[in-house]
Parts: structure tokens; sequence; C-alpha cells
């Protein structure tokens, strides 16, 4: 068993942290004031080559493991980016799996490269209103009309449609009723934003006011047959391919925040004198800020597992979930101990933890809750009764 990093993965977090270092406190504590995409830091990447990580190299990408693209994640968060910098090209990581692995030849060539160069954006649009986490009760529709889809409902909490050229889209082709599983009947889509024909109202929120979030309103939006990825009705299905890689992806950047957020804390204990001596030299501040180093390597350790199993091919559901549930928990930790440290500048904007403290809730909250984590574990591994 071997802990240390590759000499490839090695260089991966190095030269990641190169173009994050042009991305200073100054420019995140800017963009999380005035808010706005940070098209800049995006492009960055995207000249770096890093947009297309784990995307096969046919199609411009490095065809890397989830393994390495949870450092490159985990090391921008670490940067200073925060959770700003990670959502801003977390889609390009894990979002278009489901076009890597059900998508034609001809889809794969169309729609894989733009988004690997950065030419083009995308918005995931799944969760809706009054479905929440139940993904299999989707209301909005796609009703074919010849060669084409028209879509008509709403979706909730989609990150950077504002500035999205493309959505990835999934909707019921079959209505629940008539389908003999609930799974069943979802289509999945990957096509342009119209935005002539999708309303969008951005939601005003507590943090990361850099990515926005937003509910979409669907009024005769069409859609290509030839945008559909796959077969009629298979969605559901083919969107769990992104689901582990997106639970691992968020504990990296949930560990890269909370070590972030530590380091700061660290730094201003041993700075900050009081009654004649640095904070840090008491065990009141030494013991809670261990405490949380101790939490953030196990779940270093966590995700590095599930990243493995799932590089490796094997289930990983479990180690995933974990690791999501762990690693939030971890950072949200880290976070608000980072504040409690600073005392009363905690809360003041120019020492940034307030910040983090704020996005630390990020992976806490999604893509989804600590309670449905440890729901799937206690289902799936413990073998106790499904419990809603």
């Amino acid at each position: 068993m071997d802990f240390a990093l590759s000499e490839q993965q090695r260089a991966i977090v190095e030269s990641v942290g190169s173009v994050c270092a042009g991305f200073d406190d100054a420019y995140w504590l800017k963009r999380d004031t005035e808010g706005g995409f940070p098209s800049d830091f995006h492009k960055a990447l995207a000249d770096g080559g890093w947009l297309g990580l784990c995307i096969a190299e046919e199609y411009g990408g490095s065809g890397l493991g989830i393994a390495e693209a949870a450092l490159m994640m985990q090391t921008i968060a670490q940067s200073g980016a925060g959770m700003s910098g990670a959502s801003a090209v977390h889609i390009n990581i894990f979002g278009l799996n489901p076009v890597v692995v059900h998508g034609s030849p001809e889809q794969k060539a169309r729609m894989l490269p733009p988004m690997v160069s950065g030419a083009e954006r995308a918005c995931f649009a799944v969760t809706e209103p009054n479905t929440g986490l139940n993904t299999t009760k989707l209301k909005t529709r796609a009703v074919r009309k010849g060669d084409r889809y028209v879509i008509d409902g709403q979706k909730v909490w989609i990150s950077t449609a504002q500035v999205a050229e493309k959505i990835l889209l999934l909707a019921r082709t079959t209505a629940l009723e008539d389908v003999q599983r609930p799974t069943e009947g979802l289509s999945l889509f990957y096509s342009d934003f119209d935005r002539a024909r999708i309303s969008v109202r951005e939601i005003d929120k507590m943090g990361r006011k850099a990515i926005d979030s937003n509910e979409l309103f669907f009024d005769g939006f069409e859609i290509p047959v030839e945008d559909r990825i796959g077969e009629e009705g298979k969605g559901f299905e083919y969107i769990l391919h992104g689901m582990n890689p997106e639970r691992i992806l968020i504990a990296a950047e949930a560990v890269g925040l909370g070590k972030l957020a530590l380091s700061r804390a660290a730094g201003y204990a041993k700075e900050r004198i009081v009654f004649d001596r640095p904070i840090g030299q008491n065990q009141g501040i030494q013991h809670p800020l261990a405490a949380n180093w101790v939490e953030l390597e196990a779940a270093s350790l966590l995700v590095a597992r599930a990243a493995w199993e799932y590089d490796q091919g094997l289930p990983c559901g479990a180690s995933a979930n974990a690791a999501k549930y762990f690693a939030g928990e971890a950072g949200f930790n880290a976070c608000q101990r980072a504040v409690m440290t600073h005392g009363g500048f905690g809360y003041a904007k120019q020492y940034h933890v307030e910040r983090y403290l704020r996005e630390s809730l990020i992976p806490r909250i999604a893509p989804v809750s600590p309670e449905l984590a440890l729901c799937f574990i206690a289902e799936r591994v413990l073998g106790l009764p499904r419990s809603y």
C-alpha cells in the first residue's frame, strides 16, 4: 500500500497551484462582494489544458482519472479560491461523463472538445422545486414532435445558468403513470441554452456569489433529437454515472477549503498576541485546530480510497458517500474553528475566513444532504431497512 502521490500527480498539484496563484485573496474577495462569473480564472485553467482532465485525449482531454481530478479540485479550493473557484470548473470534470459513456461517436466529437477548450460552458439541470432529491418524480416534460423535443417545466438551484452556452437537461419523456418503474421514462439531453425559451432567475444566496444559482423556466424550449444522449427513457440510468464522481470531487473540495481555513487559523494564532503571548500557545486554541487537522487528514484518505475504487471500476457508492459526508463535516468544522480562532476579526471580510465558513455549507448540503448519505450507508452497507 503506497500513500505517496505519483510523479504525475505531484506535477498536477504544482501546475494547478501555479495557475491559481495568479488569483489572490483580493481577487476572490472582489468576486464575493460584486459577484460575476470568474471568466478570467476559468480561461486560465482552460488555457492550461485543465478543463478536460478526465476526457479522453482524442477529444482534447488528458484521459486521467477521478483520483487526479480530486487532487486538482482540492488544490483549487485550497489555493484561496474556495468553492467559488472550484464551482467555476466543477462541471467540466464530471458533468459530461454521461456523454463520454453513452454518447454516440458523433456526439462526443461535437460536444466534448468545446467544453475541454473552454469555448463552451454548461449548466446541469436536474433538480426541481417540488421534488428535491426525489429525481424519479421530476415533472419537466419533453414531448417529441417530429425531429425535435419540446420542453416545458421548471428547474431550480442550477449553477452557472447566467453564463452557460449549453445545458445538460434531465426531463420526463414518458408520464410517470405510464411507466412500470419510476426510474423509467426520463431522458437526458445536451443542447444549446436557448435564452428565448428559457427564463433564468438568479437566486440571491449567502455565499459563493461569483457562481450564480438560478431558477429556470422552460416554455416551448426545443431540442433536436440528435441532442438526446443515448436511448429515450434511460436518462436516470445515465446520470448515475456522474453521481459518485461528483460526490468524490465535492468531498475533495471540502477538504481543500478546510485545509485553507486551518492554515489561516494557525497562521493567525502564531501572530496574535494577547496577555503577552501568542494565542497559539494556549491549548484552548491548539487542541481544536489539531483536531481539525486530524479530521481533514482522515477525510483526505476517504476521498483517495473512493477515487481509487472508481478509477479501478470497483463499486464505490459507499466510499463516495462516506467521503462526501465526512469531508463535508470536517471542512465545515475547520472553517468554523478558523472564524472562532480569529475572534472578532473572524467576522471581518478582510481576513477571508468568514467567506470560507459561508462556502463550507455548500459541500455539506450538495449534491446530497448528510442525512441521505448516511441513509445510503445504513441501507447499502449495514443492510438496514430503507427509511424513505
